[in-house]
């Protein structure tokens, strides 16, 4: 298993934590700058919202209980704002102290986080580690500015990736981060369910699936639709974005 830098306050024990290393933060991310990543912050300029991702981070804790998870954030289709959702979201369980939160970039056609996030990706993303052009985890797990929430960007763009995300070192990524310390949530960021097999092969990777529809962008059949290519028992339910 790669080493993997956390900063959460944990127990220590054999049980809880693996091989883990910390690295220096890079300086925390003012209000503004957290503003221009469209990332939720504690001051009353962004109360409504904030309070909204620590409402569906409560409701996801509730269906899973005391054990660590990975929620899948699909949109219905493209335009539906899943990314900013996905991103606020992990937000949201970094903003306990007691988390850990990893965002995972899984739009390999228009990976987009990193961008959003403000990170300069050099040392490549998702799609390297998957074929093997970045050997370590590590290389391409992020810290993003705001304490606990790291980041693996999407990396190379590729047209073509269900075999990569139902490949062996895709799993293995996964399995790395969410059994790397047993407060660690993971986010995977997806692309439009109505637009390739790419998000019903990540849902297999998932024990949640948060569905994002777009409000008045879709339609009640483009939802159902949607809805029906994951499994019943891992949909947590729809999120309605209001996008201005």
């Amino acid at each position: 298993m790669n080493a993997i830098p956390d900063d959460a306050a944990e127990p220590r024990g054999p049980a809880t934590s693996r091989s883990i290393v910390r690295a220096t933060e890079p300086q925390a991310l003012t209000t503004r700058a957290l503003e221009e990543r469209r990332l939720i912050h504690r001051n009353d300029s962004a109360r409504v919202q904030a309070d909204a991702f620590r409402d569906l981070r409560t409701r996801l804790l509730a269906l899973r209980g005391d054990t660590n998870f990975v929620t899948l954030v699909a949109p219905v289709a493209a335009g539906c704002g899943a990314s900013f959702v996905a991103r606020n979201l992990a937000a949201a369980f970094a903003f306990d102290e007691t988390k850990i939160a990893t965002l995972v970039d899984c739009d390999a056609l228009h990976p987009a986080q990193h961008t959003a996030l403000g990170l300069d990706a050099a040392g490549g993303g998702l799609m390297d580690y998957i074929e093997g052009t970045a050997s370590d985890l590590q290389q391409v797990h992020y810290r993003t500015g705001l304490p606990r929430l790291y980041l693996v960007p999407g990396g190379s763009v590729r047209e073509i990736t269900g075999e990569s995300f139902s490949s062996l070192r895709m799993r293995t990524l996964i399995d790395s981060l969410r059994s790397s310390h047993s407060n660690r949530y993971v986010v995977l960021d997806s692309p439009p369910v109505l637009r390739s097999p790419d998000a019903r092969i990540l849902s297999d990777l998932a024990d949640l699936v948060v569905l994002v529809a777009g409000y008045g962008r879709v339609t009640t059949d483009q939802i159902e639709k949607a809805a029906s290519n994951f499994d019943p028992e891992k949909l947590a339910g729809v999120v309605f974005n209001d996008i201005h």
